[in-house]
């Protein structure tokens, strides 16, 4: 059974930074992607960035271009979004999630496996 286990979140002022880490076990991820969403209250969940995880080809949401980083460690099964310049509108809740290689990217529906998703507060 697949499992992806989000952390790294918390409380940040503007300006500061945050490393969310997303574990994913239960299977090869080889010709995966590992997406990050994020849903603020009362919004839809949206797309911030994702990576595939055999070739490290990296996609990004414009909001976050420039400010955030995500990256892979495949001996650790594990992707990082390094947070960067936060503002209070990054504040959200930030799930993890993975699907098969094809397909679209930035499409929270096309994506099979989902964590529980981690908490990000950036204030003003």
């Amino acid at each position: 059974q697949v499992q992806l286990v989000e952390s790294g979140g918390g409380l940040v002022q503007a300006g500061g930074s945050l490393r969310l880490s997303c574990a994913a076990s239960g299977r090869t991820f080889s010709n995966y992607v590992v997406g990050w969403f994020r849903q603020a209250p009362g919004k839809e969940r949206e797309f911030v960035a994702a990576i595939s995880w055999s070739g490290g080809s990296t996609f990004y949401s414009d909001s976050v271009k420039g400010r955030f980083t995500i990256s892979s460690d495949n001996a650790k099964n594990t992707v990082y979004l390094q947070m960067n310049s936060l503002k209070p509108e990054d504040t959200a809740i930030y799930y993890c999630a993975a699907k098969r290689l094809v397909g679209l990217i930035r499409v929270a529906t096309m994506y099979d496996y989902w964590g529980q998703g981690t908490q990000v507060t950036v204030s003003s």
